[in-house]
């Protein structure tokens, strides 16, 4: 066992896991339809699935990685929540009603209803595509630093197997169980479960290394104020890095109109609020919630730089290595070695909720859009018991294809680099297209679907030169430097939505059988 924990902080640990489980599979009781497992019968409370937004957008890298950031840098990343914030505004005032007329199981479907089956079946792939590699990735590198909390021999299931493919197999295995069981009611039930849990690990950390410092709260900001670490604002507009205002107001606006309003991983969630004024207040209070959570967790990893500059690491720093950098091992070493027991084992618990939050959020949307988007279309005569028993089965596909991309990916720097910006990559088709369906006038299947593929060939355009060695040094001296992330899903929306303008002007496409008349 790790010698960092005791029977205590074992203790813990393990009552989450079986807690989490047996919560999954007591909402999985009453699954006895398709419109049970994948829109939890639709009678689930707003302030639930609120929180289970929060939840399935925050993975374990996101909670060992906010705080790295302020730590090697400052807190200008809290920019890019100002953002966060507009865009769930917007959607629900815009986009919450044409989600919840009638009844859908994804958002690509708005696109069959106006712009025919071609652009949903698209939209449709490239978001089983991007969710594959993306929640992959997340599980990948999540499970670096949780191997390091856990132990050589617990994630090497006693010798068995590599400690990271045994930390993989573990957590996406007790993942798929109650997301098998219980669909996406008991995905959300322990979505909300596991919000609290990491909040409340956060609060605690600012609370807790504030009484580790000579001096309290008020000396540890005194001193991070002086070397730069509170900096939160910058209003130079710039393409790269660093972040700053504009970034946020605009990139991380488009961003998440995107993720929370074109991905179904997160609009699965709103769709199966009961009603218009159900799912506005769900997205209104993700919206009061995001920026605080940020915030704390920016706030913790400013305390760790001041606790670090007076106390030596008791384990050293590892080595940087693909996709995740030194700094990212400072809150899970600080909570191995500098929290008291038991409530070690509750810090713990916190990474591990987020973890599993975000693998079963992927492995529950990747098999609502296979099964609903794909399958159920094309075998129109099998009854609704085939497609729940399909829906069952495809969790387990999706659930080995995370582990498979995890797996394979641990030593591909290249591939893995590509992987965390691929939400960028594919975002811009999925939004625009999203635009183009509901607020475009006749612009037809076909010039959506160029529009749409467009957008992905640019954005890899954009992504790939920077990250060839050969073809840097003359991309950057091109454009000037390299994109940051947080602007590709506007310049790829705009790539959608021009390529379809001027497609529809060269290549006038009529209706398809399938769209409505505008």
């Amino acid at each position: 066992m790790n010698g960092y924990f005791n029977t205590g902080d074992w203790l813990i640990i393990l009552s989450y896991l079986g807690g989490i489980i047996a919560l999954g599979v007591w909402f999985g009781k009453d699954q006895r339809t398709t419109r049970d497992y994948f829109l939890g019968s639709r009678n689930i409370p707003w302030w639930g699935i609120g929180f289970s937004i929060i939840a399935a957008e925050t993975s374990a890298l996101t909670i060992i990685g906010v705080p790295a950031i302020a730590y090697g840098s400052n807190m200008l990343f809290i920019q890019m929540i100002i953002g966060y914030v507009i865009a769930r505004i917007i959607l629900a005032v815009v986009m919450v009603p044409h989600y919840l007329k009638g009844e859908i199981y994804s958002p690509y479907q708005l696109l069959e209803q106006h712009l025919g089956k071609g652009p949903r079946h698209l939209a449709g792939a490239f978001f089983l595509f991007l969710e594959t590699m993306a929640a992959g990735v997340r599980v990948f590198v999540a499970c670096i630093p949780i191997r390091l909390m856990l132990g050589e021999q617990i994630c090497s299931l006693g010798g068995l197997v590599d400690p990271i493919l045994g930390a993989i197999l573990l957590f996406v295995g007790l993942s798929l169980l109650y997301t098998y069981i219980g669909g996406v009611k008991a995905v959300i039930w322990t979505d909300a479960v596991q919000f609290g849990l990491f909040l409340a690990g956060g609060i605690f950390a600012l609370l807790y290394i504030p009484t580790l410092i000579d001096g309290g709260w008020a000396v540890a900001m005194e001193r991070a104020a002086e070397a730069g670490k509170l900096a939160w604002l910058n209003t130079e507009f710039t393409l790269s890095a660093p972040f700053n205002l504009w970034m946020g107001i605009i990139g991380g606006t488009v961003m998440v109109l995107s993720t929370h309003g074109a991905e179904q991983l997160i609009v699965q969630r709103v769709l199966a609020c009961s009603s218009v004024r159900e799912g506005r207040k769900a997205l209104a209070l993700s919206a009061v919630l995001i920026f605080p959570l940020f915030l704390i967790f920016l706030l913790v990893g400013v305390l760790l730089w001041v606790f670090y500059q007076s106390h030596p690491f008791q384990i050293a720093l590892p080595e940087s290595r693909p996709g995740i950098k030194s700094v990212d091992f400072i809150f899970p070493i600080f909570m191995v070695t500098e929290v008291p027991h038991l409530l070690k084992g509750f810090l713990i618990v916190a990474i591990l909720a987020a973890a599993m939050s975000s693998i079963s959020s992927a492995i529950t949307s990747l098999s609502s859009v296979s099964t609903m988007d794909f399958i159920k279309p094309w075998m129109k005569t099998r009854d609704d018991e085939f497609f729940l028993r399909f829906s069952k089965g495809s969790t387990i596909f999706w659930a080995a294809a995370l582990v498979g991309v995890a797996w394979l990916t641990r030593e591909v720097q290249f591939v893995l680099n590509a992987a965390f910006s691929l939400r960028g990559l594919t975002s811009g088709a999925l939004l625009g297209g999203m635009i183009l369906a509901l607020f475009g006038r006749g612009v037809g299947a076909r010039a959506a679907m160029v529009g749409m593929t467009s957008s992905v060939i640019v954005m890899n355009l954009i992504f790939w030169p920077p990250n060839i060695a050969f073809l840097r040094e003359p991309w950057l001296r091109f454009f000037g430097g390299e994109v940051f992330w947080p602007w590709f899903t506007l310049i790829g929306t705009l790539v959608t939505l021009v390529g379809a303008w001027l497609t529809r002007k060269l290549l006038p496409d009529p209706p398809s059988a399938g769209s409505t008349p505008r």
